[in-house]
């Protein structure tokens, strides 16, 4: 079953390109060992993605991040926002009805953290937070008491927490990412909504099982492409889970649109689960109609 023309298209993992991008991914470096990834990748996972997008040489980013956008239907789009990013916040202030933002924490910084979140959402109106538990530096798994003020946080803002989980891509240890650690999260943490990002892989599995039994616990397709999505999440959204399989892809950091909406005519989504993925799932978890 392929798209539905017409289809509304929520992005929950995009950013604006620029002619240097190299600076994304400075936080990583500490944490990287081999020669490779700090001498020669453009970005830290770059021996997985053929193809990385080059969007350079345009005067004005934002727009031509909405042109892309529209080519696609996508209506919204999750940014990543700082207090030092100009660019996101330009974008948010451009085009406050096509981009919603989204914060990246350390719980390595205790309170101030938790200050952050609290001042960011009020100036940026946060519908997400989100977390690199693999890509902290000291790495902090996800069931690390050092996120829990986070977690509470987000429950008294009524805020999703999106956090990568499975192998990472950059050459990172993966302990801290293991998804079985959701277990002990969502158990504490009942009305705390949070979204798998990055995979799962390899224990897509325990994710769905992980789904089945906490209502609060979803999963977008972040940073792969569509023929790569795992069967176990398509079989997933066509049975028991369509409710919870959402959208997101990795423009410009390591996909274009246009391989991504080309292999997604692929994906054998049955027809009632196309908007709901599409779309309709993220409105409603990350309350973008209110």
């Amino acid at each position: 079953m392929t798209i539905p023309e017409n289809t509304p298209v929520v992005d929950l993992c995009l950013n604006i390109p620029g002619d240097d991008d190299s600076h994304w991914y400075e936080f990583i470096k500490p944490m990287l060992m081999d020669a490779e990834s700090r001498e020669a990748f453009k970005m830290p996972a770059q021996y997985m993605f053929k193809n990385i997008p080059e969007a350079v040489g345009h005067d004005d980013y934002i727009a031509f991040t909405i042109e892309e956008m529209d080519k696609y239907n996508i209506r919204q789009a999750m940014l990543d926002v700082d207090e030092n990013n100009t660019v996101s916040i330009e974008a948010l202030q451009r085009y406050p009805d096509r981009f919603f933002a989204s914060l990246a924490v350390d719980p390595n910084r205790g309170m101030d953290e938790v200050r952050k979140i609290v001042r960011l959402h009020e100036q940026f109106d946060l519908k997400a937070v989100t977390g690199f538990p693999s890509g902290t530096c000291p790495q902090a798994p996800i069931n690390d008491k050092k996120w829990y003020p986070i977690y509470a946080k987000l429950v008294e803002l009524d805020l999703p927490f999106c956090v990568c989980v499975g192998v990472p891509g950059p050459r990172l240890p993966f302990e801290c990412q293991k998804v079985e650690l959701l277990d002990e999260v969502c158990w504490f943490f009942p009305e705390l909504k949070v979204v798998m990002r990055h995979g799962a892989e390899p224990w897509t599995a325990m994710a769905c099982k992980l789904m089945l039994k906490y209502p609060n616990l979803y999963y977008s397709t972040s940073a792969f492409a569509p023929k790569h999505y795992p069967e176990d999440i398509i079989k997933f959204a066509n049975s028991r889970g369509a409710d919870k399989i959402m959208y997101a892809g990795y423009f410009p950091m390591g996909l274009s649109l246009e391989r991504i909406f080309r292999e997604l005519q692929d994906v054998p989504f049955k027809e009632d689960v196309w908007p709901k993925f599409l779309g309709e799932n993220a409105r409603r978890v990350f309350k973008l109609d209110t």
